[in-house]
């Protein structure tokens, strides 16, 4: 003979099945997964609207808005035909001199505010390169010989 406990039955409560599996808990099982979908496949659009949207409340520039290409071309005249460029209605080719300076990245706004003073273009191309790595050799002359004004 088996002998059986007496157990109280708020110990033995289950759900019944039709309720553990409805479409209750895995509708929202659905929705979460679109949601998740659809936000990792909108995220460069939302990135990019939001950083529309803060430079312009702002009126700042976001790091990494825009980016500048340096191009090698086997002649002088390649070089031409790819820098045609386009202003006030017709297509331009002037020759430019490019000036590089170098100097402390806390110094690069007074900079600009010097150049946008004596340049003879309405708006000039002054662009800033953050430098990541390089010759520690030149650096640290570049460290020494760059003072803070």
């Amino acid at each position: 003979m088996i002998m059986q406990e007496n157990k109280p039955d708020c110990l033995y409560l289950r759900y019944p099945k039709e309720i553990m599996f409805s479409a209750v808990p895995r509708s929202g099982f659905v929705v979460f997964c679109v949601i998740l979908v659809l936000t990792c496949s909108l995220y460069p659009v939302l990135k990019t609207l939001c950083v529309q949207v803060h430079s312009a409340v702002t009126g700042s520039y976001v790091a990494g808005y825009h980016s500048v290409l340096l191009v090698n071309c086997p002649t002088e005249q390649t070089a031409r035909d790819i820098g045609r460029y386009y202003w006030k209605g017709e297509i331009r080719d002037t020759s430019e001199i490019l000036l590089l300076v170098r100097t402390r990245t806390s110094l690069v706004q007074r900079l600009v505010a010097y150049i946008k003073a004596v340049h003879p273009y309405d708006i000039p191309e002054i662009i800033s390169f953050p430098i990541d790595d390089g010759s520690q050799h030149y650096l640290k002359w570049m460290e020494d010989a760059v003072t803070d004004i």
